[in-house]
């Protein structure tokens, strides 16, 4: 077990059976700590601290998309780092989720860790990269894929960047504008972080809600 500590607190992918990966997870140290993945039987758990940035980039990023959402009237429920679990197959937390149209009412309050044996998985998700960025990138990419998201967008929040794929049966794309959310620019959103380099959240979000009323 102390050998397992120590990888987790290196943020590695770890051979293991879902039970065993369970069994890490309940422990106190871990469980309200951090965030879980199981994929392809290894596990990873990100027990590094959240950072200034990463947080700044995170509350700019769930505002511009929470009044996108409600500014053009489309039925969504966001949710922040909420843990989504197909037993003995696979567990996700992803830093933003959401379920859009029909889906949006899908899951009732009072549900804890969301079963994807009952739900249906989010529409989009969104991992905020910074010290996770190659990760995000590559397994975790592979992981969604697996769960058949349509939209899968990672943060790079060293470059102020945003890098958004479309997922297909066997198909990943790179895109430049949402596909889950038609009239949605990604190359917009990626300029709103770049602003928060240079001047405060409200002055930069004050820049984008004059851009996209325009």
């Amino acid at each position: 077990m102390n050998q397992l500590q120590t990888e987790i607190l290196n943020n590695v992918w770890i051979a293991a059976t879902w039970q065993e990966y369970i069994t890490i997870i309940d422990q106190p140290q871990y469980e309200e700590k951090g965030k879980s993945y199981y994929f392809d039987g290894h596990y990873r758990i990100q027990m590094t601290p959240i950072g200034s940035d990463h947080s700044c980039d995170h509350y700019v990023i769930i505002f511009a998309i929470g009044y996108f959402l409600a500014s053009n009237n489309i039925k969504a429920t966001v949710r922040d780092n909420c843990t989504y679990r197909k037993a003995d197959v696979i567990e996700v937390q992803p830093d933003i989720s959401s379920h859009l149209g029909e889906n949006a009412d899908a899951i009732p309050y009072g549900t804890g860790i969301v079963d994807l044996n009952i739900y249906p998985v989010p529409d989009f998700v969104i991992e905020i990269g910074s010290t996770s960025f190659k990760d995000d990138i590559t397994k975790k990419c592979l992981m969604y894929a697996a769960l058949e998201i349509k939209e899968y967008w990672v943060i790079d929040v060293k470059k102020a960047d945003i890098i958004a794929f479309k997922i297909e049966t066997g198909n990943t794309q790179r895109i430049t504008q949402s596909i889950v959310l038609p009239g949605l620019s990604i190359p917009l959103l990626k300029e709103l972080l770049q602003k928060t380099r240079q001047m405060n959240q409200s002055q930069a979000i004050s820049w984008y809600l004059q851009k996209i009323t325009q």
